[in-house]
């Protein structure tokens, strides 16, 4: 790190992300059908989803919420497969029932296809590569390529018949990729005062931040989002995302930190919210 903020626990992590949705029932329909996440519990206008019982996503219907556009917030959130057959096996999937893709990348660091939401939310699935690959070398090599579809697919036997039961267990949130209003001041709040190290920045319209040498787990850009405000109300778009902090103590440090940089940090049952300089819900949270 560039600064004298303590760098954040190694064991830091990403947590759940809470989106509004204008129709419930048609996003469960899609987060289960095509993405392959699971039904943990609904709650009226709420619901829980995830994989092998860890949750991942949770949905709150607005009737009637437009897609954001422009607006600061979500880029996309990444659900980390933990096996490179696992990405081929939902690409066999999506394949076979014709889901329509943004793209397939790989990044070094990782191999990643893009899909959105019906409501317009970005969502990412992806798998790390090995870590002695790229450990060190994030900063020189993370990069965008076309993926190479026929070396994954080739993971599995047959991908016609390849069995898709859902996303597996140990499904992570690997990262969230948010839409900001600037990078510096992102890089002021991220790195010096949550204490994330800076593991790549290109040319000063992305930054990306990670704990533990990760190659990252927040990314900020201003792709679509350059002097673009919060969204208004009404708006199919992220409520918050998670940071979870090894314990108690640790989340308390760095909501210490939030407070001392001048911002009032609000206590909550399930952890401290904080926001970004964009305006962005980040709830600082431990394991219970």
């Amino acid at each position: 790190m560039d600064t004298a903020t303590e760098s954040l626990p190694a064991t830091t992590r990403m947590g759940a992300v809470r989106l509004t949705v204008a129709d419930l029932e048609r996003s469960l329909g899609y987060y289960g059908r095509e993405v392959g996440l699971e039904l943990l519990s609904r709650d009226g206008g709420r619901a829980r989803l995830g994989a092998g019982r860890t949750e991942l996503l949770e949905l709150v219907e607005e009737p009637g919420a437009r897609p954001a556009r422009n607006h600061t917030g979500l880029y996309h959130f990444a659900l980390l497969v933990p096996e490179r057959a696992d990405l081929a096996r939902w690409l066999a999937h999506a394949a076979r029932e014709r889901i329509a893709l943004l793209g397939m990348s790989d990044h070094f660091v990782s191999e990643a296809i893009y899909l959105t939401d019906p409501d317009g939310h970005g969502i990412e699935i992806y798998c790390d590569r090995p870590r002695e690959i790229w450990e060190g070398q994030v900063m020189s090599r993370m990069t965008t390529e076309p993926l190479d579809v026929a070396s994954l697919l080739a993971e599995l036997d047959d991908p016609a018949t390849a069995p898709f039961d859902g996303l597996p267990a140990g499904t992570d949130m690997g990262h969230v990729h948010l839409q900001v209003a600037d990078v510096p001041t992102s890089v002021s709040f991220y790195r010096d005062v949550l204490g994330f190290d800076l593991m790549a920045e290109l040319f000063g319209t992305a930054a990306f931040f990670g704990a533990g040498g990760y190659h990252h787990h927040v990314g900020a850009n201003v792709w679509h989002s350059r002097g673009a405000q919060p969204p208004p109300d009404g708006t199919a778009a992220l409520r918050e995302a998670t940071v979870v902090l090894p314990d108690a103590a640790e989340r308390d440090q760095v909501a210490g930190r939030v407070a001392d940089a001048g911002q009032e940090p609000e206590p909550r049952p399930d952890g401290v919210l904080v926001r970004d300089p964009s305006g962005i819900n980040l709830l600082l949270a431990a394991p219970v």
